[in-house]
């Protein structure tokens, strides 16, 4: 690889993308990598907030997507990008990236570069926003022409390659993990991190209030963990101005347990990155009981901070915790995931650090894929019918 072209997200305080570039120069000047930002212009008016949408902003994505192959096309008609480099998308939807297909083929094979997306979801999760917004329809054909001409794309964990392949996706995949700086977000909590059995009994909850995150059964794992144990403080974070839901009666769910005086429930709203991390370092346990997550970044962030994690033994949840079941709870049942919580809240019992220790690593692995480098090929790729035998394995210990 002679020079890496690197296409990242737009910025969004609310997101992990706020940190995502930075993240990646990072690891790009450590590994010796000669980079380029292709970056793309914000509209102003959506610029760093999500205002169509939940995810990413629906405006704000799509111009920021455009504007950026715009930038890239104009150094490929200059010829500032050759068949040596590699051009990299953090996002498989990337509008405007069928121009790459079009232009490749018309051009000789010394301006054809090697390109490669990562894809965090879409289509193949029946619980993504693709899914629930009735994209489907258009997004897959989108993804199979993406599928057609990349060189490789890039995925989170291995139960995600078992659902490209049933869906037909042909291009080579390579599982790195999902990127993470955990060196930068634990520097926005300078002071020393809190003592486990100094903090107050506090758990968050740091995903969406919406549907797929499942907020209903985090209500009922309030109360009955509040049953066994009163004292437990549950809060939501979130950066929004205030608590947004795809649905009015998740609203009212939260409303209705700030009221109730068997439970100590509060909702913390307009948080910045940094006081974020700062509830999150002072919580004894981060709970998830998402049905559209696969790793999840907020795993690794409570990670970095000594703050155990309880999530649902679902879908790649498994598999990102080693396989370690004190993280980790029957999938729907109320009663088991409230009696761990509880356990966790009053007693130190994981080994904090592993999992962010192993995600940190993602941005390295993902050059070595570029470098096609021999152990890229041999541990990182899932291009056999056997790919499933990965999903036991211990990785990064």
């Amino acid at each position: 690889m002679r020079k890496l072209f690197y296409c990242g997200l737009e910025s969004l305080e609310s997101r992990y993308t706020l940190q995502l570039e930075q993240w990646n120069v990072s690891e790009f000047k450590r590994l010796k990598v000669k980079h380029e930002i292709v970056r793309g212009q914000e509209l102003p008016s959506v610029k760093g907030k999500i205002v169509t949408g939940s995810v990413l902003d629906a405006h704000g994505r799509t111009y920021y997507s455009m504007t950026q192959m715009a930038a890239l096309i104009a150094k490929m008609k200059a010829g500032k990008v050759t068949n040596q480099d590699v051009v990299f998308f953090e996002d498989m939807f990337t509008p405007g990236i069928e121009s790459l297909a079009y232009i490749m083929d018309q051009v000789p094979m010394k301006y054809r570069p090697r390109v490669y997306v990562r894809c965090l979801a879409q289509s193949i999760d029946p619980d993504d926003f693709v899914n629930r917004e009735g994209m489907f329809c258009w997004m897959r054909p989108f993804e199979k022409m993406v599928d057609s001409f990349v060189s490789g794309i890039l995925v989170a964990s291995e139960e995600m390659v078992s659902h490209l392949r049933i869906a037909g996706f042909k291009a080579p995949i390579y599982v790195t993990g999902l990127p993470f700086g955990k060196a930068e977000v634990q520097s926005r909590v300078p002071e020393e991190y809190t003592l486990f059995c100094e903090r107050p009994k506090q758990v968050a909850f740091a995903a969406r209030w919406d549907s797929e995150k499942q907020p209903e059964f985090f209500g009922k794992v309030i109360r009955a963990a509040s049953f066994i144990d009163p004292q437990i403080n549950f809060v939501v974070l979130t950066g929004s101005a205030k608590l947004k839901s795809n649905s009015f009666a998740l609203l009212d769910l939260a409303k209705s347990l700030q009221k109730d005086k068997s439970v100590k429930f509060k909702v913390h709203t307009r948080l910045s990155k940094n006081e974020y991390y700062k509830h999150l370092a002072n919580s004894r346990v981060l709970f998830n009981c998402a049905l559209q997550d696969w790793v999840s970044n907020t795993a690794s962030e409570a990670d970095s901070f000594g703050t155990q994690t309880l999530y649902p033994a679902y879908r790649s949840f498994p598999e990102t915790f080693f396989n370690d079941a004190r993280h980790l709870y029957l999938p729907w049942s109320v009663s088991d995931a409230a009696s761990k919580l509880v356990e966790l809240v009053n007693t130190k019992i994981q080994h904090t650090g592993r999992v962010s220790d192993y995600q940190n690593q993602t941005i390295e692995r993902t050059i070595q894929v570029f470098r096609k480098e021999d152990i890229a090929e041999d541990e990182y790729a899932r291009n056999g019918l056997g790919y499933r035998r990965f999903v036991s394995e211990t990785k990064g210990l």
